[in-house]
């Protein structure tokens, strides 16, 4: 398919942000390549791109904390190459990393970025009560910055960031890491500024955010492939967007099977269905014959932007997975492989897990799902055994975690929340670290380490600290160490945070991969999405387990005349919502904890 040439906007009067032929090198890299895009007051424009495709770069230009090596980029009149100074007082700018003290409280933090945006006393006052009520932290303001769930953080982060009443405002993955309802939250401040005059720029990688922007600059290897609204370049994928229905067999394989298809551009599970995107120039009649083959049913859906985001950058990978293909399949009559009777985990008088049971068949893929301090990262690490019950037990592969720690964790693989990648060590210096701790040694070793290089493609990267890599070779690295020692229980805790949607589905391809082969996958994710490739779904809310069913039945739970068909994020929040969830600090200890 041809992409659409980039919108060129005219010299408009009212263009706070303006990109003129912008070029940006890193020796031999060149980052971005001759953006032009103008962005007037009160819009929210989305930047998205998959991974290395130049969003963080362009945005470090228009926070003028780089210059570009051609072109112009001008902020409210400014050009970031001269007037630097002025610019950053102007603007307001929330990195991916964002420069929050831990061991200051929220007002703390506030003062000190009052000082550094030169505040005057006499007006602290009025400022910090209005950010206070804008994000509602009045409440925390003595609580320790680092004691805050995530979606307060990033509550404070942005009140930081909105020092001063900037002009613009730039975020970069604002949401990363942060549960529905926080997101949701944070999404309706971030348009009521918008309202209110701001241009507001919002780097994502959840493509529903830009879908209700007003507009998206979408990037790919530096180059601007799109600039406009975000229903127009969904309205392209009309009549190419398709479900598989009443699927009588393993619907993991009918994807695979689907994407090996020169006629699909991209595929994914939505619960028991199938979704499906038809190559611009190829046959409806290729997606009938799979249909009739499997004896399911073929129909047209209505488009999503996603769809029309992956159709653009050229689709997704193909269906099959090479590290599923090389591994043995896990033989065991066991019937469940991860179970848990009254797990109870308690922090002084603070109870982080009350009372959990459940069990996670041979073979399933088990997703645990919560808000922000909720508490299922502690039910996590229980069954990782990465940390003690305070009562009640837990067994992986028909081993107690408390009686024969060391055999359950050696049928277990780990991929944490921020990978445990050594930053000190090169990628090949951690495949060795990681096959060492899995126990392999000598031949069998190198073996292994030789076979994770070849398939996730690591040659290029060997030399290199994981700390310099994008988020998707990090993400590769760490499921390479992870299945290192063939594990037939493989924990995935947050796997694809800030991850671009073309990385997340070659990621899942594995994991559709490893099940197949009888890998029981268990899996935190705040991406609702990928809720939806899971057999069955657990939910906890203030330590306890409150729900546990399939996607599609979670969905009905909720369905109403005013959401006939709701999605697996409307789900989530309204079954917070109706457990009379007030925020994400719920799950806080006496001394303002986040477990």
């Amino acid at each position: 398919m041809n992409r659409p040439e980039p919108r060129q906007d005219p010299q408009e009067p009212d263009c706070p942000v303006r990109l003129t032929g912008v070029v940006k090198r890193f020796g031999n890299t060149l980052a971005v390549r001759g953006i032009n895009a103008a962005l007037t007051s009160g819009t929210l424009t989305a930047l998205a791109g998959p991974d290395g495709a130049g969003k963080t770069t362009l945005m470090r230009m228009m926070a003028a904390l780089l210059h570009p090596d051609e072109g112009s980029v001008h902020i409210t009149g400014l050009d970031v190459r001269t007037g630097s100074t002025a610019i950053h007082s102007r603007i307001g700018y929330m990195p991916q990393r964002f420069g929050l003290y831990e061991d200051l409280s929220v007002e703390q933090n506030i003062q000190l970025y009052a000082d550094l945006k030169g505040i005057e006393p006499a007006d602290r006052q009025a400022a910090f009560a209005r950010l206070y009520e804008f994000t509602q932290l009045k409440p925390f303001q003595r609580r320790l910055a680092g004691k805050l769930s995530g979606g307060m953080k990033q509550k404070l982060g942005l009140a930081c960031a909105l020092m001063g009443q900037p002009a613009v405002l730039l975020l970069d993955e604002p949401s990363v890491g942060v549960d529905p309802v926080s997101r949701q939250e944070l999404w309706a401040m971030v348009q009521a500024l918008a309202s209110d005059g701001m241009t507001i720029v919002w780097a994502t990688a959840y493509l529903d955010e830009a879908e209700r922007s007003d507009s998206v600059l979408l990037l790919d290897k530096g180059e601007l492939v799109y600039a406009g609204a975000p229903a127009a370049l969904t309205r392209r994928l009309q009549g190419r967007s398709y479900r598989l229905t009443h699927i009588a067999g393993d619907r993991r394989r009918l994807l695979s099977d689907a994407l090996n298809l020169p006629a699909v551009r991209d595929g994914v599970i939505q619960g028991s269905t199938v979704r499906l995107i038809r190559a611009e120039q190829a046959s409806a009649a290729t997606l009938n014959e799979l249909a009739a083959s499997r004896g399911c049913r073929f129909e047209l859906t209505s488009p999503r932007f996603e769809d029309a985001f992956i159709d653009l950058l050229g689709g997704t990978p193909d269906g099959h997975s090479a590290i599923a293909e090389r591994m043995d399949p896990v033989s065991t009559t066991r019937s469940s492989m991860v179970e848990c009777h009254h797990l109870t985990k308690h922090f002084g008088e603070f109870v982080a897990t009350d009372d959990v049971s459940f069990n996670v068949r041979t073979g399933e893929v088990f997703g645990l799902l919560g808000p922000n301090g909720a508490g299922k990262s502690t039910t996590f690490r229980m069954l990782c055994g990465l940390l003690p019950p305070s009562a009640g037990t837990a067994q992986v592969a028909g081993y107690d975690l408390a009686r024969a720690p060391g055999r359950a964790k050696a049928q277990l693989g780990y991929m944490a929340q921020k990978f445990s990648l050594y930053g000190l060590l090169s990628v090949r210096q951690n495949l060795e670290f990681f096959s060492g701790a899995y126990g392999l040694t000598g031949t069998l070793r190198r073996q292994r380490i030789d076979e994770m290089i070849d398939t996730f493609e690591l040659q290029p990267i060997l030399a290199r600290s994981p700390d310099e890599l994008p988020l998707g070779f990090k993400q590769r690295l760490a499921l390479a160490c992870s299945l290192m020692h063939r594990p037939s229980v493989l924990f995935l805790d947050e796997p694809t945070s800030g991850v671009d949607p073309i990385t997340r589905r070659e990621f899942w391809t594995h994991i559709s991969g490893l099940v197949a082969k009888n890998v029981t996958i268990m899996v935190t994710t705040h991406f609702m999405d990928e809720a939806e490739y899971c057999d069955r779904v657990g939910l906890v809310l203030k330590g306890r387990l409150v729900e546990l069913d399939t996607p599609d039945a979670l969905k009905a739970k909720v369905a109403c005349d005013d959401l006939p068909e709701p999605t697996m994020e409307d789900a989530f929040i309204r079954l917070v919502q109706t457990r009379d969830y007030n925020g994400d600090e719920q799950r806080r200890s006496p001394d303002g904890d986040s477990r």
